[in-house]
């Protein structure tokens, strides 16, 4: 099995290191976009433009592919599986699992403008945080710093506090780059929240599909 996992930029190499493990004896190609990251600041018509770029190639030797980017799964999704001739296996922020776990009733999402922005995210609130109180603090920057490796421990601090301090008791890491910070935002909770995100879900989605291919 040949699986391709494609991001914007490096935040999705640990999508694609899950779905290594998960499946040692496949082939996992990884790409993304360097040279056009972050996409969170795009309009949807560029982020599919520039991602068809690379997923139509990449698409001609690979049986799945995995759009490791909330921004593009919760924007373009759809046109890329009309545009595209494997299945794909989107990502998208975790407001269902977080709107089951919160027990204080307020959750947080951090996410690119884009996803927050767009109709699939305004969905996923309306279906599954119905009576939950969801803050989307300003994370805008915070792709293109982890990129650089210039995202201090203070502004993350600063930014968990702001959640905690209103009542936030889970932390949804809606951007695959915020994954690598992903130790250092439970450091800054101090257990006054879960932190999560979908790479697990991901993988369990992957399995399904290869199952039917299989």
């Amino acid at each position: 099995m040949k699986i391709g996992v494609f991001d914007s930029g490096a935040g999705g190499l640990s999508v694609a290191a899950a779905v290594q493990k998960a499946f040692p004896n496949d082939a996992v190609e990884y790409q993304n976009d360097v040279a056009h990251v972050p996409y969170g600041s795009k309009t949807p018509q560029q982020m599919l433009e520039l991602s068809l770029a690379i997923l139509e190639p990449m698409a001609e030797h690979s049986d799945v592919i995995v759009i490791a980017c909330n921004t593009l799964t919760t924007n373009v999704i759809g046109e890329l599986r009309q545009r595209l001739s494997v299945p794909l296996v989107g990502l998208e922020p975790m407001v269902k699992p977080a709107a089951q776990q919160t027990k204080s009733g307020v959750i947080a999402v951090c996410a690119t403008p884009a996803t927050l922005g767009s109709k699939r995210y305004a969905e996923l609130k309306k279906l599954y945080a119905e009576g939950v109180k969801v803050l989307e603090p300003d994370c805008s920057d915070w792709a293109s710093m982890i990129e650089a490796d210039n995202l201090g421990q203070a502004e993350i601090d600063a930014l968990v506090n702001d959640v905690c301090k209103q009542k936030a008791d889970v932390i949804v890491l809606g951007c695959t780059h915020y994954h690598w910070i992903e130790d250092r935002v439970k450091t800054a909770a101090k257990g006054r929240a879960t932190v999560i995100h979908p790479e697990q879900a991901v993988v369990a989605q992957l399995r399904r599909v290869i199952a039917t291919l299989a």
